[in-house]
């Protein structure tokens, strides 16, 4: 009764994205705080991955079909989980976080052109104007202020490349998994992008047995919360569709993001909290944004 009241006030897809969402800003915490003791981001790629790969066989039993003539889909879609993270990371790592960040913010548009391109849907016109207050609040979330950037081209091309992947992955995900039920599609999906997260290895600052034991805690709590933010935001696209909506609202991670921050950042040493009343005054506008673009996404 009390699940279907809620459901009644917020549909239970968007209740689950934005669950995802504050569980990602958890994650980032977390898994930030290992970075900084040198653990490195294609080490935390490859453990985050085999920790989401592990999580996701967990829906095998649910059940579902094996159209073994459909092969190709969990491929493609395993495929599509990996390169956007190759995109993803290979973008931190060598160009600009704080204009990867923004440029990557672009999924949720992406989202809404796919869905309409592949799919047909017309989404109301409320819903693309959530789609780019999203974008924008993304972008006003993540200023740094004044700070020179680097390789900003090479930047722009590879975060870009990972909002265009994901964004497909997300679609995907919506349309092919009811033929293959919630079950059967994702696990063997994600368990093929865990296995393929093996081309990460040539990528380690050093194996895996020098992270230093103070970030291993850190890495596996970050790692942890990151599968289980993915494990309920595929997975409800899997079963729910309505990729452009959901990706609205667990584009709310940002906001959480800085709010856990400025809350409790101090407790993983992070210094964020410490920057100047101008990044503040942006960051406010961006969570404004962000609200009015959840505010538009449920009065629909």
């Amino acid at each position: 009764m009390f699940f279907e009241f809620c459901n009644l006030i917020i549909p239970t897809p968007y209740i689950l994205a934005l669950l995802a969402g504050v569980l990602y800003a958890v994650a980032a915490l977390l898994i930030k705080r290992s970075a900084e003791q040198g653990v490195g981001v294609w080490r935390i790629a490859f453990v985050s991955n085999i920790t989401i790969a592990i999580l996701f066989q967990s829906l095998w039993f649910l059940g579902g079909e094996l159209p073994w003539h459909l092969w190709w889909q969990p491929v493609i879609i395993a495929f599509g989980f990996v390169a956007g993270q190759w995109l993803t990371f290979l973008s931190l790592e060598r160009g600009d976080v704080s204009v990867a960040t923004p440029v990557m913010g672009i999924k949720i548009l992406l989202v809404a052109g796919f869905v309409t391109l592949f799919n047909g849907e017309t989404l109301r016109p409320s819903m693309w104007v959530a789609a780019v207050l999203a974008t924008i609040g993304i972008a006003l979330l993540n200023r740094r202020g004044g700070a020179e950037h680097r390789n900003v081209g090479f930047t722009i091309i590879t975060a870009g490349m990972a909002a265009a992947t994901f964004a497909l992955f997300d679609v995907l995900v919506q349309n092919w998994s009811p033929a293959w039920g919630l079950g059967t599609f994702l696990p063997l999906s994600i368990g093929l992008g865990g296995i393929l997260s093996l081309s990460f290895i040539p990528r380690f600052a050093g194996p895996l047995i020098q992270i230093p034991k103070p970030a291993w805690p850190w890495l596996i709590a970050g790692s942890l919360a990151m599968g289980l933010q993915s494990l309920i935001f595929v997975s409800t696209l899997a079963h729910w569709g309505q990729a452009a909506q959901a990706n609205v609202m667990y584009s709310s991670r940002g906001l959480w993001s800085v709010l856990l921050v400025w809350v409790v950042g101090h407790w993983f040493r992070s210094r964020e909290q410490l920057l100047g009343g101008q990044i503040l005054g942006w960051r406010l506008a961006g969570a404004a944004l962000m609200m009015a673009a959840i505010v538009l996404v449920l009065s629909g």
